[in-house]
């Protein structure tokens, strides 16, 4: 079995439509794979659709920002369903939330000098239209006005704490997060731990409620240690393993199914959602 349980498509942030990543999918006979899309589920039934006629089962997903001890920390949520109300309005909510922070992040670097079209950036921005940072970022990479000067590790780190686009994400706590996937009938997995300045937090975090550990994930640097070293936290302090690619479209470092899943991984969330 091969399974990418971590995929964001232009219905964010990322730069693939849904049936570029079905397609490519298929082509590297990808078995199981979920479309997490940052705060945003609009692509799920179009993939459910195309996977039918593929062969590919889909297990809906999306991905959401929180904030705990001073860092932004990030949880992937799993569903059998996404046809849910109170999900969706709140799923908008946080969207409207999230283009602020953009436009805030975009007027950081215009104060710092930076100057990029709003207007492109908007019209570059996906399916729906709200703007993520990573269309900024692409932005910066991609203007003609800007000198080929920084590489894209410098670009990202500008979004970083620190950085001098960076705008911190408050508005929604880890705890009460958490809480909302449950009461939405989900599973909520902490993502892509390696990424997390303070490592301290995982104890916390592992311990506020039962929870899954994304484990598998494609870590530009010591890959296989990380991955070693939190099979072992997931082992003794969290529910679940999942893991993907975090694929955002062909510039990512990592590409579509390119991180290895076990198949318990799904085994354990179509258990945990009661999924046939």
């Amino acid at each position: 079995m091969i399974a990418d349980l971590h995929i964001h498509s232009n219905y964010s942030d990322g730069t693939s439509s849904i049936e570029e990543i079905m397609l490519a999918a298929r082509h590297k006979g990808i078995n199981v794979l979920s479309i997490t899309d940052h705060e945003n589920t609009g692509g799920i039934e179009k993939a459910k659709q195309i996977g039918s006629s593929y062969g590919i089962e889909i297990i809906p997903g999306v991905e959401l920002c929180t904030f705990f001890g001073n860092e932004e920390i990030h949880l992937l949520a799993y569903y059998k369903s996404v046809d849910n109300d109170y999900l969706q309005e709140k799923l908008k909510t946080l969207r409207q939330e999230r283009a602020k922070i953009s436009w805030a992040m975009y007027q950081e670097l215009k104060r710092n000098g930076l100057e990029l079209d709003w207007e492109k950036i908007e019209e570059d921005s996906g399916a729906l239209g709200i703007i993520y940072k990573g269309h900024i970022m692409r932005a910066i990479w991609n203007s003609t006005s800007q000198p080929k000067i920084f590489d894209w590790k410098s670009i990202t780190s500008w979004f970083k704490p620190g950085g001098m686009a960076y705008v911190p994400y408050k508005e929604n706590s880890f705890t009460d997060t958490v809480d909302f996937i449950f009461a939405t009938g989900g599973l909520p997995v902490l993502a892509h731990p390696g990424l997390i300045r303070n490592q301290k937090l995982m104890a916390d975090l592992l311990s506020y409620k039962p929870i899954g550990l994304e484990v598998y994930y494609g870590y530009w640097e010591d890959q296989q240690g990380l991955i070693s070293r939190y099979e072992k936290i997931a082992q003794e302090k969290a529910i679940l393993s999942t893991g993907g690619s975090d694929f955002h479209g062909p510039f990512s470092p990592i590409g579509l199914g390119e991180v290895v899943v076990p198949g318990k991984c799904v085994a354990s969330i179509k258990n945990y959602l009661h999924m046939e």
